[in-house]
């Protein structure tokens, strides 16, 4: 053999540079084709020429991309798509052992049997190539080529302490995601490439890896065919894969292809194993790390001379078995199963009648299955083709503007993108074959575009779920010990070197919490240290800003407009609490005390506006004896008090000294003795937290809703919670203080022992049906007897209907309170009260109804007593003697019956002197003064 034709096999592990050995020699000719495993391969064999020689003299082919300039020298090229018979000067076949591939090794076997340069042929491979080699081509030269660095076995490791610039292998898409989703959580992202990924998607990836965005890599065995990529460790996480027929574990030789990746040229790398993958055998370690595997006995091997006279002898043409020891036939690739299954089809069979129909089929067959659905669907789709390329001659536009139309869309997620990009892949190929469709450059130029938008926002969409770009930025920005920049923005966003990584609530710094613990941490020192002075300048800020900015909460929170900034904490009183302010330790001491400092002066002035008059009461000198201890004791309770609480410290109070109490708006009612002007819904709502707080209570009640005069029962509500809501409980509902005593003025003008129904005016004053009022009165301890009657149509005349009815409070009026009227002179006569429901009288010329009359509930109300219903928060009765005891009997002693005469009846607001014994705040004294006169 003359040098200018010899043929080399250049032989060795990974890392010993035989691609770019390759590239040197074809570029020392005037012309040359390289053949490579990948398509990913290629293109970065290209692009590394096109950087040497210009793209004018350079083209690129593979089953998607044909970019072939008019002066082309050098021709990139997968194995599969190699032209025949272009007679270069140099021919080379990287990774030879593919050969022994079961799916496409007959491709490799077929380039070493048959395609040779004119002066120069390379093979590059693994040692296990040798001997075939020499049996098949005696001609051949071997080189043997060292590894360029050592490479060393670690053993396992948890994903979690794997060191940077690691690459974790996986044999399955899914199994690639999930480690790559917890590299995210953990690592704060990752790098994927997989053989599927579109050149464009995959350098995007690589790029983010290799420039330091990310420190991992996970990806398929896709690494092991040459992809130079600066990694320092493989590991990985299964030692089997699918094979396309079955699982099967990895042999040493193909370990040794993808651990080989670790360390790039004179860096030693190193390999292991993490997850669930088991420890390596020390010999297949020993075979890795030595390079020394068992050779290859068998090539696979499919006949190249094919007939096409029908599609029965194209298929025994594709079966032939060959003689040549070191060959085996192929299992049926993925190009014979489809025209076995095309074969099957009337109609496909109907065209076929000439060898040209046949080729066109075989043609057609072997457009790869991209979209890897399903046999089936794969050969319907080409039976579509072959149809409009056998009636047609070509594919037709709009069927082709239709399925690139259905694929050029950039929503969606990983998935979705990834099945676009495998479905343009098909009409990618289409547009490449020659005549197969018009228009070819319009059509290569459309597919390849429509493919660019897709890797994009696949790139995209891998980005934003496996990279935490904000935390590998700024660990970056740590590990090079630079001074990082924070800024909060008007909503309280912490960003560091413009990445989010929090929100500063008030005085605390809110930290996304997407890191591993110790990042975590890292990142947190570091947005600390550059959120200071931010900390001392909100202070100030907050210091200086107005109450109106501030409020508590139900809780006990105290707020600075949306932000948390303390909490109430019981103090020494109910009207004295204090404060803890929410302030990160790293802010500083000085920045706590002016908080907290600026908290308190704010919910004291709170409480002194929201209980001014309590505190003019507390603070009232000229208070003396019984009188300032009463008022002591409505300061305790934040000024509600039930009566029967405080009966006897009621009964002790002379004239006097209710008047001066009530002066400062003290009201002595028959339930509760209250002040009116705490009951408006601010100091409700103040009252409510600091009783609560001050109870010890785990969960704060909330206060009702303003302006309702009854409110539904709250379930486990704490004892005492009503009274400082400004509620009584009263059966099913709670109603309204000041409105329970307007209405116990009404009931001291009926008859309790003989009974009575409810008035408009009282349904008015509680805003209820009848029915619930009913369930009222029995809250309050009263009998209610349900009845039923016919229902009179009223015919008043003038004289029997008030002109103007009765003016009563609105129900629901929050900020209100009514006057107070005397408890001892009720405002309301029974002779000014009409009665609920008075009969009318018919005339006697009226002609009788045949109607059946109209019927009607009426309830009578009696007084019952307490004894068989007791409230849960005290019980102030509505009628009793001096002591507070109903008299004998249960019922006390009211008016005998409804009056006969038409005078009104006139109540004195004081008794008098001489009738001092009896109390006058006594609701039934007027009564009990009635009967003593009998």
């Amino acid at each position: 053999m003359s040098q200018q034709a010899r043929i080399t096999a250049v032989l060795g592990p990974t890392n010993t540079g035989k691609t770019h050995y390759a590239i040197e020699r074809m570029l020392a000719h005037r012309t040359g084709i390289i053949g490579l495993p990948l398509r990913l391969l290629a293109r970065e064999v290209y692009d590394k020429i096109v950087a040497l020689r210009g793209p004018s003299v350079v083209a690129l082919i593979t089953g998607e991309e044909r970019i072939v300039p008019d002066r082309a020298a050098y021709w990139v090229c997968t194995v599969e798509a190699m032209p025949e018979g272009m007679g270069a000067d140099f021919l080379a076949v990287d990774e030879i052992q593919l050969c022994a591939d079961p799916e496409r090794g007959h491709v490799f076997t077929d380039r070493l049997l048959r395609s040779r340069g004119l002066h120069e042929t390379l093979f590059m491979g693994s040692d296990t190539m040798k001997s075939a080699i020499a049996a098949l081509e005696p001609k051949a030269q071997f080189m043997r080529r060292e590894r360029f660095s050592e490479l060393t076995y670690t053993g396992s490791k948890k994903i979690s302490r794997l060191k940077p610039r690691s690459a974790i292998v996986g044999f399955s898409v899914e199994n690639v995601y999930a480690i790559a989703e917890l590299i995210r959580r953990q690592k704060g992202g990752c790098a994927v490439v997989m053989g599927a990924l579109s050149p464009r998607t995959r350098n995007a990836q690589v790029e983010m890896y290799q420039n330091g965005d990310v420190d991992y890599l996970v990806a398929t065995d896709a690494i092991g065919m040459g992809l130079n990529l600066d990694v320092s460790h493989v590991a990985f996480s299964a030692l089997s894969k699918f094979d396309g027929r079955r699982m099967r574990r990895l042999m040493p030789n193909e370990l040794a292809q993808i651990a080989g990746r670790a360390g790039r040229y004179m860096q030693p790398g190193t390999f292991g194993v993490t997850g669930e993958a088991p420890d390596l055998e020390v010999e297949v370690v020993d075979a890795v790390t030595s390079a020394r595997f068992t050779p290859i006995k068998k090539l696979q091997w499919r006949n190249d001379r094919l007939e096409y006279g029908s599609i029965g002898r194209l298929l025994q043409s594709l079966e032939m078995r060959t003689d040549d020891d070191w060959l085996s036939r192929a299992r049926d690739a993925d190009d014979v199963v489809a025209l076995k299954s095309l074969r099957e089809v009337t109609e496909v069979d109907a065209r076929v009648s000439t060898p040209h129909d046949v080729k066109l089929l075989w043609d057609v067959c072997r457009i790869p299955d991209f979209r890897g659905i399903s046999q089936g669907e794969h050969a319907a789709l080409l039976e579509v083709i072959f149809g409009y390329l056998h009636d047609k001659g070509q594919v037709p536009r709009d069927y082709m503007e239709r399925q690139i139309a259905r694929i050029d869309r950039t929503d969606g997620d990983i998935d979705t993108l990834s099945k676009r990009l495998a479905y343009i892949r098909t009409w990618t190929y289409v547009a490449q074959r020659k005549g197969w469709v018009q228009d070819e450059t319009d059509w290569r130029g459309e597919t390849r575009a429509v493919e660019d938008r897709l890797s994009d926002a696949l790139h995209g969409a891998l980005t934003q779920r496996f990279v935490d770009r904000r935390t590998s930025v700024l660990l970056r920005r740590l590990k090079q010990k630079e001074s990082l920049v924070a800024d909060v923005n008007d909503k309280g966003e912490v960003t560091v070197e413009g990445e989010m990584i929090g929100r500063l609530d008030g005085f605390r710094f809110r930290q996304d919490q997407t890191s591993s613990p110790d990042e975590a941490k890292m990142l947190r020192q570091a947005a600390l240290a550059a959120l200071t002075p931010h900390f001392n300048l909100r202070a100030d800020k907050f210091y200086n800003a107005p109450d109106t900015e501030m409020d508590f909460t139900e809780q006990g929170g105290l707020m600075w407009g949306e932000m948390a900034v303390g909490k109430l904490v019981k103090g020494a009183s109910a009207l004295k609490p204090e404060v803890e302010a929410f302030v990160d330790e790293e802010a500083g001491a000085d920045v706590a005390e002016k908080v907290k400092r600026r908290l308190q002066h704010f919910i004291d002035r709170k409480i002194s506006a929201a209980f001014e008059p309590m505190m003019a009461l507390s603070n009232d000198e000229t208070l003396t004896g019984l009188a300032k201890g009463f008022a002591f004791q409505m300061t305790e309770a934040l000024g509600v008090l039930t009566r029967e609480s405080v009966a006897n410290d009621v009964k002790a109070l002379d004239q006097d000294a209710r008047g001066a109490l009530r002066k400062h708006g003290i009201r002595f009612g028959q339930f509760t003795i209250f002040m009116p002007l705490l009951l408006k819904p601010a100091p409700t709502r103040l009252r409510l937290v600091l009783w609560s707080l001050q109870k010890d209570l785990p969960e704060f009640p909330e206060s009702p809703p303003p302006g309702l005069v009854t409110v539904p029962a709250v379930k486990d509500a704490p004892d005492g919670y009503y009274t400082q809501a400004g509620y009584r409980l009263a059966g099913d509902r709670a109603i309204r203080i000041d409105m329970l005593e307007r209405l116990a003025d009404q009931l001291r003008a009926e008859n309790s022992r003989g009974g009575f129904e409810a008035k408009a005016d009282m349904l008015s004053i509680t805003g209820m049906t009848l029915e619930q009022f009913a369930n009222l009165m029995g809250g309050l301890g009263y009998k209610a007897e349900k009845g039923e009657r016919a229902k009179v149509k009223a015919s008043a005349t003038p004289e029997e209907t008030p002109a103007t009815p009765p003016q009563e409070t609105p129900v629901q009026q929050p900020d209100e309170t009514p006057s107070e009227p005397p408890v001892e002179a009720p405002d309301t006569t029974p002779s000014e009260m009409p009665p609920a429901e008075a009969p009318i009288e018919v005339p006697e010329a009226a002609a009788p109804s045949t109607e059946a009359p109209e019927m009607e509930v009426f309830y009578t109300f009696t007084w019952g007593g307490f004894g068989a219903r007791k409230p849960r928060e005290g019980g102030g009765r509505p009628q009793g003697d001096a002591r507070g005891k109903p008299k004998a009997g249960g019922k006390p002693k009211g008016k005998g019956g409804p009056r006969r005469d038409n005078k009104a009846q006139t109540y004195q607001a004081r008794p008098p002197k001489k009738e001092k014994a009896i109390d006058p705040d006594n609701p039934f004294a007027a009564a009990l003064m009635g009967l003593k006169k009998d």
